[in-house]
């Protein structure tokens, strides 16, 4: 990462700590990602650890620095619903279709995220496309499920590379597919989720980010 990317890291963050100080209440619980932009929102965020009640977490990664923070982490069980989900993506599209998933925590961030009423997407302006595909899209698969997974992504035009040596915080599999032009987004997420021993696959079309704050050089812009 080069000095300038953490640095639009770290604006983004701030911004995004920023936007959600107005939304913030005694009693509100946070749904937070996962990754190095996320890093940098919590540590943003803990200055404010006073104004809400507390965050669940999709990672284990996440649930140690917020602890470290000193900001109570809920299990999702124990929460109804959330107001907002805060995380970053590895692409995301005009329409704030995203992919997740680079860091192998996709399956926890878009259950958080579904119990959350607004996903806000925080990202540097490398990461916004016109089309997702550039990025290897992740899929998470069962173990024993993994070479026929692959086989019926091979057929949809993806060249298929385990990620090796890597296992999820969920016992899981990454197959990162290279190759696939996801011009549709939305029909390709439903049509993923449908093959049996894919656990979750990293494009967020159905649970698409509400608000997005993309930061680069010349400031902040916002997309909803």
């Amino acid at each position: 990462m080069t000095h300038s990317q953490s640095a639009l890291k770290a604006q983004v963050a701030q911004a995004a700590v920023d936007f959600l100080l107005g939304h913030l209440q005694s009693e509100t619980i946070l749904g937070i990602g996962t990754g190095s932009t996320v890093d940098c929102f919590i540590d943003a965020l803990a200055t404010h650890k006073s104004a809400f009640k507390g965050a669940v977490s999709s990672s284990e990664r996440s649930t140690a620095r917020l602890v470290e923070h000193g900001i109570r982490v809920f299990e999702l069980n124990e929460v109804d619903s959330l107001d907002w989900y805060i995380d970053g993506a590895d692409e995301i599209t005009p329409q704030r279709a995203m992919t997740k998933g680079g860091g192998g925590a996709l399956t926890r961030e878009k259950i958080v995220a579904s119990v959350a009423r607004h996903f806000l997407c925080i990202v540097d302006e490398s990461k916004v496309v016109d089309q997702l595909g550039a990025f290897p899209l992740p899929i998470e698969v069962v173990p024993m499920a993994k070479n026929s997974v692959a086989r019926q992504l091979s057929q949809l035009g993806g060249r298929v590379v385990e990620r090796g040596g890597f296992v999820t915080d969920n016992g899981g599999l990454i197959l990162d597919v290279h190759g696939l032009a996801i011009s549709d987004p939305l029909t390709l997420e439903k049509q993923l989720n449908d093959i049996p021993g894919v656990v979750c696959c990293g494009i967020f079309a159905l649970q698409a980010a509400t608000v997005a704050l993309i930061a680069s050089p010349e400031g902040i812009r916002r997309l909803d």
